[in-house]
């Protein structure tokens, strides 16, 4: 097992009616500025129960964050935040909205003339504006980590961010929100957690069997939990599952200790990019063609996720490997989610030859766990994935 560091300062307040915490876990002696993204949560009522537990603070609103926070929308954000000298945050929504208040955390402080640059340059930020969340929807773990994308749709741009400084304070996951939840946006919720796990855990074998299991264990939870949270999201027991796991996949628990890979993600970005598809979809595209193109050095730990997760017990290492690609595959398809690109857009001929430009422009040349994915490499992948 590697070295590592663990800081997860989040406090998690989990369970039915915890929003009742909310107006004690905010400030008083600070203006607040109440984050959101389109109307969802006024038809949901959760927008009802924040104005209330905040009816003795000072606080105004921002909404309109995309479902993919967008640059020119946060910096509108940035601009209210200097002007009414907002000394604290509140984003209500789930990651586009988190992840978009992580950027005004990290933007309100930043003295460089551009904010962009934060993305751009990848400055890691130590101190930012302190905000709390509540979530609403479960998917990318953002609510307990301190890692944000954020997308520039006038240059075809989607880029990560990060650092210390970006940890919510506290973060109120009440699991009853899941009942009002769209089926899609659901599916996209099981697919984008089963997919973080994956980045963390298929590598290959590193002497660290407890990581391994924290992983596993989430990715059978997630299997065995989607069919009753996509047919009846207000099943209370399934629900709270549902959105621990998602909070689990990403809180930085299960990655430490061992290798992980994050290449998926990154060529995913350039799909949603230039295309506009859910993240969790562009996830479901890339992965297949991305564990078939690296199959020689992630074959020893895809048997044992065949083993283990699916339960497959026969055949050789390699039989069992590309069995569990196929039926990662059909898990991603059982959610309604589409695999190929060619489901998604008639213009994806000559699309590789982009991303591996838009990678190499954006100085990622050397992804995945053994930094041997290549912006060549990534086109490969992209290809086989059209």
């Amino acid at each position: 097992m590697r070295n590592f560091e663990l800081y997860v300062p989040t406090k998690m307040i989990f369970g039915k009616g915890e929003m009742k915490k909310l107006a004690t876990e905010v400030p008083k002696d600070k203006k607040i500025l109440v984050l959101y993204g389109g109307g969802s949560i006024k038809r949901n009522g959760i927008y009802d129960q924040v104005v209330t537990a905040l009816k003795d603070h000072d606080f105004i609103e921002f909404s309109g964050i995309e479902a993919n926070p967008e640059y020119t929308t946060l910096l509108k954000a940035l601009e209210i935040i200097k002007k009414e000298d907002i000394g604290y945050m509140l984003a209500v929504g789930g990651g586009s909205v988190i992840d978009g208040t992580k950027f005004l955390a990290s933007a309100a402080l930043y003295e460089g003339a551009t904010p962009w640059d934060i993305l751009a340059k990848k400055i890691r930020t130590y101190k930012g504006l302190p905000f709390g969340t509540v979530l609403t929807l479960p998917a990318t773990g953002s609510e307990m980590n301190s890692g944000a994308v954020v997308s520039r749709s006038e240059t075809n741009e989607k880029m990560v961010m990060g650092g210390p400084g970006l940890f919510p304070e506290f973060s109120i996951c009440d699991p009853t929100v899941v009942s009002s939840i769209p089926e899609r946006q659901l599916a996209n919720g099981v697919a984008d957690a089963f997919t973080h796990v994956l980045e963390q855990y298929m590598t290959y074998p590193a002497d660290a069997p407890l990581q391994d299991r924290f992983s596993e264990s989430i990715l059978q939870t997630l299997m065995e939990i989607a069919p009753t949270v996509l047919k009846d999201p207000t099943d209370y027991k399934a629900a709270s599952n549902f959105m621990w796991c998602c909070t689990m996949a990403l809180n930085g628990y299960i990655q430490k200790g061992v290798p992980t890979d994050w290449s998926v993600h990154m060529i995913a970005h350039e799909l949603t990019a230039f295309y506009g598809i859910d993240h969790a979809r562009t996830l479901a595209i890339i992965l297949p063609s991305a564990y078939t193109k690296k199959f020689e050095t992630k074959k020893e730990k895809l048997a044992q996720y065949a083993e283990r997760v699916f339960n497959i017990q026969e055949g050789t290492m390699e039989e069992k490997a590309k069995t569990a690609i196929q039926k990662t595959e059909d898990f991603y398809q059982s959610l309604g989610i589409k695999t190929r690109l060619r489901d998604y857009t008639d213009t994806y001929e000559g699309f590789s030859q982009k991303v591996a430009q838009s990678l190499t422009d954006q100085g990622m040349t050397a992804l995945g766990e053994h930094q041997d994915i290549t912006p060549e490499v990534a086109a490969e992948i992209v290809e086989m994935a059209y």
